[in-house]
């Protein structure tokens, strides 16, 4: 079988690292990405520093099939990602003509007109080469530039973006995954066994994950641990989760396939 692509997202901003904006686009990155085939294997959240967004981004696009940026590429004197992209590659950082004059039009034909100002005019500007990620949400650009795909960090904007660009990404073999949740089971109890199901599905991802619900659907409350197979191999998914039932019933527990109740 032949390897599925890989990717890394670099989310960029100092908004994220201080606490200021909660970052809602990994989630939706991740699970999207999964289901093309292309695994997300790495994340860094970076800070809007230019040294640092160059050598990250030369780091981590010699490793990965495909690195995604979100963030950056708005109006204001913080918005570097675009710019640190050209020099990451070493390209001018040049006004891309057709994106400028569709995002010239759009503010033209708004009621009141919007001035088209050189604030405006820096989300029209890419590095030299780079192919236009044009979405219905916005007239301002994302961009790819070599395996780089960057992209807006508003997540309304940066699914579209997506959405426009997953077309066109090389695929793989989907990840599939399958959960079986039980109550009153610990990982310190499970631990032993459940590493002995991994050892015999070594090319799962096989994880545990605690849980907690005060108050859920139907006055349930409880603690427990939902157990997680995935990988690009259905039939071996299933065949964990199966083992994995039987190992909690084994251990005289109640396993329920699927997510627990939400909180």
């Amino acid at each position: 079988m032949t390897e599925n692509p890989t990717a890394c997202l670099l989310i960029i901003g100092n908004e994220v690292l201080s606490g200021r904006t909660k970052d809602a686009n990994l989630q939706f990155l991740a699970q999207r990405l999964g289901e093309l085939g292309i695994p997300l294997r790495e994340v860094r959240v970076i800070p809007d520093v230019r040294d640092t967004i160059i050598g990250t981004l030369n780091e981590v696009r010699r490793h990965f099939t495909h690195v995604f940026t979100t963030g950056g590429i708005g109006p204001t004197h913080d918005d570097i990602t675009s710019e640190c992209v050209a020099a990451a590659f070493g390209v001018p950082w040049v006004v891309h003509e057709p994106s400028r004059a569709k995002m010239a039009a759009d503010y033209a034909r708004r009621d009141p007109p919007v001035e088209f100002n050189a604030a405006r005019l820096r989300m029209a500007t890419l590095p030299e080469g780079a192919v236009p990620i044009e979405c219905a949400m916005t007239s301002a650009p994302g961009f790819t530039m070599g395996n780089v795909h960057v992209m807006a960090g508003v997540p309304r904007i940066m699914q579209a973006m997506f959405d426009a660009l997953a077309p066109g990404l090389g695929r793989g073999t989907p990840v599939t995954s399958a959960t079986v949740h039980a109550l009153g089971v610990f990982e310190g109890t499970i631990a032993e066994a459940l590493e002995a199901v991994q050892g015999r599905f070594p090319a799962l991802d096989i994880g545990s994950y605690p849980f907690y619900r005060a108050h859920g659907p139907g006055g349930f409350s409880g603690g427990g641990v939902a157990l997680v197979a995935k990988g690009t191999d259905a039939q071996a998914v299933a065949q964990a989760a199966e083992a994995i039932t039987a190992m909690l019933r084994d251990m005289g527990a109640e396993p329920v396939q699927g997510e627990p109740p939400a909180a």
